[in-house]
């Protein structure tokens, strides 16, 4: 059974990091997408960020590109979401999903989800 649990949120001020991460187990992950996925209040789940495990390719979403880096460590099972310069609109609770096989920014083809952890940006 896949599981997927994520860390790392918390309260930054605007232009200020934080490091998400999802540790994933109970399945060899290496035919694996995983995603970062984020919801705000009263808004529509959207895509953050997706890695292939296999390989390391990644895409962003437009808005987040130059300012987030997804990736994962495969000894540790676990995938990074490194943010960067963030803002007060990215402030939402982000989710980590998991799809066995090709996936990008739908969250609709993701099979598996975290918890989600809550990041918070003060303007």
């Amino acid at each position: 059974q896949v599981q997927l649990v994520e860390s790392g949120g918390g309260l930054v001020q605007a232009g200020g990091s934080l490091r998400l991460s999802c540790a994933a187990s109970g399945r060899t992950f290496s035919s694996y997408t995983m995603a970062w996925f984020r919801q705000a209040p009263g808004k529509e789940r959207d895509f953050v960020a997706r890695i292939r495990w296999s390989d390391g390719d990644t895409n962003y979403a437009d808005s987040r590109k130059g300012r987030f880096i997804i990736s994962r460590d495969n000894a540790e099972n676990t995938v990074y979401l490194q943010m960067n310069r963030l803002r007060a609109d990215d402030t939402a609770v982000y989710y980590c999903a998991a799809r066995e096989g090709p996936a990008f920014g739908d969250w609709r083809f993701y099979d598996y989800w975290g918890r989600g952890t809550q990041v918070t940006v003060s303007s």
